[in-house]
């Protein structure tokens, strides 16, 4: 047996899916360890995430994606097949906070997340030295109005290099441009420092205790060209109150985008996620 593979697809609804989807794995040896399924009433589609192992030794994701196409094709089928003991290769982006990023690369040495990271990049030094205590390859790439283009091709030549399959930012503070947000689609993730959509902009804390709310929280989504619009993967909140001050509200909120963006990057790394439109289906 290898270390297993990963099945996710999407298709229009119809009966006879799962057949022919388990059906295919036993005919090239599958052995199904989870499978969770999704019907969509409301848009009609079907939504599928199998993890199985296989007795075939000669089995590669190169070489189940071409012998599904018969059973993709026939279903009208988005699918993709990965290998579920390889790291997702990722570039992790932050600014001047640099909690999220702290708490990535400690769970990463940990071995709790199931990512490569290959890089850390910033709009300004101060993390360089929290990167190579980890032995993670630190890149300073400032960005002002006049570079920005600039910045972003750096930005994709690093990715290039490194041959990233996941962009992370981890409280990033520049917005990207839309032709950035096109080229990595479904594949870059934000974390914003609210329960969206309230209080979006600077100060979410700030403005969040002179409201007096009773629950601040975090969204992690995908990057897309509406900015803090994209799908969203995961939100969580905390109960405050009124005797907190922003300096505990922002303590607070900090831990809760730490594990929000956590789960969001862990799911991702394990072919959790299936786009659903402007939503997402999460396979947890």
């Amino acid at each position: 047996m290898n270390d297993g593979f990963v099945l996710t697809l999407s298709c229009p609804d119809r009966p006879g899916i799962v057949h022919a989807v388990s059906g295919f794995l036993l005919e090239h040896g599958g052995n199904i360890l989870e499978a969770a399924q999704y019907d969509d009433r409301d848009t009609g589609l079907f939504f599928m995430r199998v993890h199985f192992e296989s007795a075939d030794a000669g089995a590669s994701v190169g070489a189940l994606q071409r012998a599904f196409e018969p059973v993709g094709e026939s279903f009208r089928m988005r699918w993709a097949f990965h290998d579920a003991a390889r790291p997702a290769p990722t570039l992790i982006l932050v600014s001047k906070l640099g909690h999220c990023l702290n708490d990535l690369l400690f769970r990463h040495r940990s071995g709790l997340l199931p990512i490569d990271i290959r890089a850390v990049v910033s709009n300004h030094r101060d993390f360089y030295q929290l990167a190579a205590s980890y032995d993670i390859p630190f890149h300073h790439v400032p960005v002002t109005a006049t570079t920005k283009a600039q910045a972003e091709a750096r930005l994709m030549e690093i990715a290039g290099t490194e041959g990233v399959e996941l962009v992370v930012l981890a409280r990033y503070m520049q917005v990207l441009s839309e032709d950035l947000c096109r080229r990595l689609e479904g594949r870059a993730i934000n974390i914003h420092h609210s329960f969206l959509p309230s209080f979006k902009g600077a100060r979410p804390y700030g403005q969040a205790h002179e409201r007096g709310v009773k629950l601040i929280g975090a969204t992690a989504h995908y990057v897309t060209t509406a900015l803090d619009e994209g799908p969203i993967i995961e939100q969580d909140v905390a109960r405050v109150d009124h005797s907190m001050d922003v300096a505990t509200l922002t303590a607070i909120g900090r831990d809760v985008e730490n594990v929000v963006l956590a789960r969001a990057v862990k799911w991702h790394a394990e072919h959790r996620i299936v786009l659903n439109g402007g939503k997402t289906v999460v396979f947890r």
